[in-house]
């Protein structure tokens, strides 16, 4: 190979280098700005994060801004799961997002759980399965097909009331109009503290409310030992 043949090689090399460098940028900076869309149109500042045929999982990773948020990716494609869980363990960000393979029609999620679907391929799921996993407020942003975003929000249930006051209202007789509350039937979600001080001391929770789908609480995480 003559001295003027290997330098156009090695330049050409450089070039794609250099290229394929740019190219990724410019789809990771496309990828930051749609899911900064997604998040100021929704609204979402926390919680669980679906996202609905999600490739590699760019984007359920580009939601995923902090800690307040978790996400999970889901798709038909277990060639594009597993990269994208390579992806995702080379960011250090395996665990706060997780992708998984998508089995059948229905989410793997229970009732009223998911706070915002992402829905990037419309023919996995049903509308209605969108709006069971979705909270009440929950939010569903649907690809178009034409690079823009429809925005979905699931109402309050009627028969969902709120508390909000530390004896229901402003009357203060404790009875609520919620036709929903009773007995627990299952399991909705854990969160810490996971044990609280047993009813012969003061109560672990002094104080709770729920309004506009947010809840505010006293919690003292102090020793769960008897304080005599």
């Amino acid at each position: 190979m003559s001295y003027h043949l290997r330098i156009f090689v090695i330049a050409a090399f450089l070039l794609g280098v250099v290229w394929g460098i740019a190219k990724a940028s410019s789809v990771e900076t496309a990828v930051d700005q749609t899911a900064e869309e997604i998040l100021k149109r929704s609204g979402v500042t926390g919680g669980v994060i679906v996202d609905i045929g999600c490739g590699e999982g760019r984007l359920a990773a580009a939601l995923c801004r902090n800690d307040r948020y978790v996400a999970q990716g889901l798709d038909v494609d277990a060639r594009a799961i597993e990269s994208g869980r390579r992806m995702l363990y080379a960011r250090g960000l395996l665990g706060r997002v997780t992708l998984r393979v998508l089995k059948g029609s229905y989410l793997p999620f229970i009732d009223n759980m998911v706070n915002l679907v992402v829905v990037e391929k419309r023919d996995l799921v049903s509308n209605s399965e969108i709006m069971r996993v979705l909270r009440p407020l929950g939010v569903a942003c649907i690809a178009t097909g034409d690079g823009r975003w429809r925005i979905k929000r699931k109402p309050w249930p009627k028969d969902i009331d709120e508390w909000t006051h530390y004896l229901h209202d402003a009357t203060n007789n404790a009875v609520a109009k919620d036709t929903v509350v009773g007995p627990p039937s299952h399991l909705q979600w854990l969160a810490n503290p996971k044990w609280s001080r047993h009813h012969d001391h003061i109560s672990a929770m002094t104080a709770l409310v729920s309004a506009g789908g947010r809840i505010f609480y006293i919690m003292d995480e102090g020793s769960r030992e008897s304080i005599l």
